[in-house]
């Protein structure tokens, strides 16, 4: 395969964490960005790595990079108003790519099985994402909070990161982006081209709220002694 870059997006607000920065946010010692670019860092099929940051922790994030000796972390940028904003900045500072990995930040338990499969599973597709089955049933509502709807659980998935895509087309994609979307994958669905979906972990949580620190750290910690 040919040169893999990763954005790591990081540039949230962290609105729901009740004052606590959660990117920044102890876990076992070191910051929780520290656990989601430590997996980059050592992954051996990737080659560059873009931390995208708000404006006051730039120079945090620097010295993180310098601090965990990350050798692939080529740059800490500025962030957007929004997290495509962000992305959209990441994409710029890659510098010749062909395969780009996208992640959230505020992951910090994903493995080096995710990355590794969703390249694969990219290689054959152009573009993969991590997801995981629902078990909850999804109820749609309307805005007076009347259930509209109640689709089949069967065949809803819940989408995480790293999503992956060879360059061309993602760079295609946020060159013609309308609208606000949650994923990337999504302005990759709005140019026609399918989305690989592969197995995603129950344990590559996002921070949230102040709780999923805690299962966070339990689920690090058990990765650490298993």
């Amino acid at each position: 395969m040919k040169k893999v870059g990763a954005i790591v997006v990081a540039a949230g607000t962290s609105r729901r964490m009740g004052g606590v920065d959660k990117i920044f946010a102890p876990i076992l010692g070191k910051p929780l960005l520290a656990h989601t670019v430590d997996v980059f860092q050592r992954c051996p099929t990737i080659d560059q790595v873009v931390v995208v940051l708000s404006e006051d922790k730039l120079d945090e994030g620097w010295q993180l990079a310098k601090e965990y000796r990350w050798s692939k972390v080529t740059e800490v940028c500025l962030g957007g108003a929004r997290r495509q904003d962000s992305v959209r900045e990441g994409l710029k500072r890659l510098s010749g790519c062909e395969w780009v990995v996208i992640h959230d930040g505020a992951r910090p338990c994903l493995s080096l099985s995710l990355i590794e499969g969703g390249l694969e599973e990219a290689r054959q597709s152009g573009a993969a994402i991590p997801a995981i089955p629902v078990t909850d049933t999804i109820k749609v509502v309307s805005p007076d909070s009347f259930v509209d709807e109640t689709p089949l659980r069967q065949s809803l998935w819940a989408v995480q990161t790293p999503q992956v895509f060879r360059f061309d087309i993602i760079s295609n994609a946020y060159r013609n982006a309308q609208g606000d979307v949650t994923d990337d994958a999504t302005l990759v669905e709005n140019l026609g081209y399918r989305v690989k979906v592969y197995p995603g972990s129950y344990n590559n949580i996002k921070v949230t709220i102040p709780e999923d620190l805690s299962l966070a750290e339990a689920i690090l910690r058990d990765r650490e002694q298993g």
